[in-house]
This record gives C-alpha cells, sequence and structure tokens, in this order.
C-alpha cells in the first residue's frame, strides 16, 4: 500500500467514525462499539479488506491513543466535584481491581480449568492463565465511560457521575501492573512474593501519583508565567507536558497511566483563561485517538475465530458483570454514605474498552502460549460488556432514579 492510498483510507476511516459517534448519539449505542465494527468491517474479512496482524504495532499506538485519552479526561475534571469522592473512587481503582481480578481469576480456573475445548497451553486453562486472563479485564475502561457520557444526553446524578470517572480514569495503572507482573512470572518460570507485590504496588502508585501532580504544577505555573507567543500554541504546551509527565514518569519506576491523568487534573484546574482553548483542543484530539484506536482494534481481530471463544466468554463476561463486578464495588463502598441503588448503578456502569483489548497484545511479545486466543477472548468480553452494559446505562440510571436530566450541548 502507498502512503497516498494509507492516507486516503485513513480520512475515509476518520470520516465514518465521526459518522458513527452522531449514530451513536441518536439510537443510545456506545461510539466505541461503532468503532470497533467499523474496523471489522474494513479488516481483512470485511468488506474493506485490510490486514493488519502486528501485534506490537497496535499495543504501541494504543498506548500514545489511551495517555492522551486520559490526559484530556484529567483536564476536563474540576477538583470541586472530586474531591468529595476521592477515597471511594481510589478504593474503587485499587482494591477493587484486586477484588475483581481475584474473584474473576478464581472462576475461571475452578469453572473453565478442565474446559477441553479451550486450551491455551497443553492441559487446559492454568492458573497462572486463569489469573491472567482476569487481570487483562479487571478494570473499568477511561476511553468507554467517557465517551458514554459525553454522547448521552441524560447524565446520571453528578457524584456518581464524578465517582465513576476518576475510578476508570485511575484504575487502568493496577490491572497495567497486575498483568505484567503476572506475565513476567509466566515468562521466567519464577515466583513473586507478596511482599515484591506490595512493594511494586506502592512505588507505582505513589511515584505515579506525585510525579503527575508535581509536573502538573509547574506545567500550569509555566504556562500562566512563560505563554507561548501565540494562543494557538497554548494547547500544544500543555500537550508536551501531559507527554512528559507519562515518560519521565515510567523512566523513573512510576506508573505513566496514573501520573498523565493527575497531571492533566492538576493542570487543567490550575489555569487560568488558557483552560477553554486547552480542553477544547483536547477533546478534540480525544475523539482523533478513540476513532484511530478502536477501528485498529477492529481491524486487528478476525471474526471468524470469535465463534471458538463464545461460549467462554459470555460465561466470563456474565459472571464479570453479574458477581466480580458488584461485590468489588459493595465492599468498597462498605464505608461510605452510598445507597444501594447507588451502587447498583455504580456496579452496572463497569464497561470494558481498550485497555482490556489493549492488554491483550501483551501476551504476544511475552511469548505467551495461545497468545491469539487471549486477544479473541478478551476482545469478545468487552463486545459483550459494550453491547450489554453500554446500551442500558442511561435506561438503569432512569429505572434507579438516578438522572440529573439533560446535559447542555
Amino acid at each position: 500500500m502507498t502512503i497516498e492510498s494509507a492516507i486516503l483510507i485513513a480520512g475515509v476511516l476518520l470520516l465514518l467514525g465521526v459518522f458513527a459517534s452522531r449514530v451513536s448519539s441518536t439510537l443510545g449505542v456506545p461510539s466505541l462499539l461503532l468503532f470497533l465494527v467499523l474496523g471489522m468491517l474494513a479488516g481483512s474479512e470485511g468488506i474493506g479488506g485490510i490486514e493488519l496482524d502486528s501485534f506490537d504495532l497496535v499495543r504501541r499506538v494504543g498506548t500514545v491513543a489511551l495517555l492522551v485519552i486520559l490526559f484530556a479526561g484529567g483536564l476536563e475534571t474540576r477538583w470541586a466535584e472530586v474531591k468529595s469522592v476521592l477515597a471511594p473512587g481510589l478504593a474503587l481503582s485499587t482494591l477493587g481491581v484486586l477484588i475483581t481480578t481475584a474473584l474473576l481469576g478464581s472462576f475461571a480456573w475452578f469453572a473453565l480449568g478442565t474446559y477441553t475445548d479451550f486450551e491455551l497451553g497443553a492441559a487446559g486453562l492454568t492458573w497462572l492463565e486463569a489469573f491472567l486472563l482476569a487481570a487483562i479485564v479487571s478494570s473499568t475502561d477511561a476511553a468507554a465511560v467517557f465517551s458514554v457520557f459525553r454522547t448521552t444526553d441524560v447524565q446520571p446524578v453528578p457524584r456518581l457521575r464524578s465517582l465513576l470517572e476518576l475510578e476508570s480514569g485511575s484504575n487502568d495503572p493496577m490491572a497495567v501492573l497486575l498483568t505484567t507482573l503476572i506475565l513476567g512470572v509466566m515468562a521466567t518460570g519464577g515466583g513473586a512474593t507478596p511482599g515484591y507485590v506490595a512493594i511494586t504496588l506502592l512505588v507505582q502508585f505513589l511515584g505515579g501519583g506525585a510525579i503527575g501532580a508535581l509536573i502538573g504544577w509547574a506545567a500550569a505555573w509555566l504556562v500562566g508565567r512563560v505563554p507561548p507567543a501565540g494562543e494557538g500554541l497554548i494547547p500544544v504546551m500543555v500537550l508536551a507536558w501531559g507527554l512528559i509527565a507519562f515518560g519521565l514518569t515510567d523512566a523513573l519506576g512510576g506508573n505513566g497511566y496514573l501520573a498523565v491523568y493527575l497531571a492533566g487534573m492538576v493542570l487543567g484546574n490550575r489555569l487560568g483563561p488558557q483552560r477553554q482553548i486547552a480542553v477544547e483542543f483536547h477533546d478534540g484530539l480525544s475523539w482523533l485517538m478513540q476513532i484511530g484506536m478502536f477501528v485498529m482494534l477492529g481491524l486487528l481481530v478476525f471474526p471468524s475465530e470469535l465463534g471458538s471463544v463464545a461460549a467462554v466468554g459470555v460465561a466470563i463476561a456474565l459472571f464479570l458483570m453479574l458477581v466480580a463486578r458488584p461485590v468489588s464495588v459493595f465492599v468498597c463502598l462498605l464505608p461510605f454514605s452510598y445507597w444501594p441503588r447507588e451502587k447498583l448503578y455504580v456496579s452496572w456502569v463497569g464497561l470494558r474498552g481498550s485497555v482490556p483489548i489493549i492488554l491483550a497484545t501483551f501476551p504476544a511479545s511475552y511469548g505467551v502460549a495461545g497468545a491469539n486466543q487471549i486477544f479473541n477472548l478478551v476482545f469478545f468480553i468487552v463486545l459483550v460488556s459494550v453491547m450489554v452494559q453500554g446500551v442500558s446505562l442511561v435506561p438503569a440510571a432512569r429505572r434507579l432514579g438516578l438522572t440529573a436530566g439533560r446535559s447542555p450541548k
């Protein structure tokens, strides 16, 4: 394919993605689902015939897209709305991910360990493979949650929306860390002691949080006192600080995903008149990243292979939605003053999206047996989650009496 042809195809797919977002708003269907379907239709088994078989390329592009989406979400987050839900949000993004992984991993091991029709290795699903699968799909997805809330007129009450956005923006680091830890154990054949896991988690979160907040504060100070030559360069300067927050934190041993989200939140709340132009620019950039990322993920999957994991995928998705997620939410929110119907709604907004699919590309780079089947299974689980939970978010909020009316266009 020539570069000219690639540019033409990219333009067509982006334009179709924009139209798809309009359709999603009209029909109440999550836009990310339509982006995935668009990618599958354009793929090698669809009408487009575009071939994409590089897990590593998709992982790299997905990493960049995800950090931009998290940074944009942080810029839009108002501290006045978040501070009241900070403690429960952090509980969900840390302990909640651990509980979900433990429950789902145990279910996958006991229920599917002897299911001979689904084998990743030589003898069914081992306990490491089961917990790897659980860790990959353990976190709710920021891109999915932000996308649904942006494209629906009816919103949940403010404190629930703030809680869900904070959780989805800050729980990815835990899922990434658990996934890479398990992959490291599988690749080396060694073991990870509880002390090692605890110290690693502490370093990742404290490092990511401290460096991200510090960079956000420094960036706001510099943008206010040393502004760029033109107004159009303000969002470029802001984006540069977001990239620095991610890369520097990762180089120093912290968690870059947490750092970039916190840097965006601190920076967005400290910017003066420049905030509006920065937020609008990054909102458009975030949409561009979402369309590109989900279309690429759709291109990577082969629809004909999804049938082989359908039964297992439905079982895991149902357990995740109906057992693992609700248990983790009710346990984490037990010390806080939330009504049962609010906990039910938070439990239902456990959307899985880009992060699990991107993490599902990691096993291939570690040389894990059955990496392609892991990817197909995770992709199927995400499809079930988006189709069932994503479509029903607004009706569920109405049913539980938790709507805050229509948001301004």
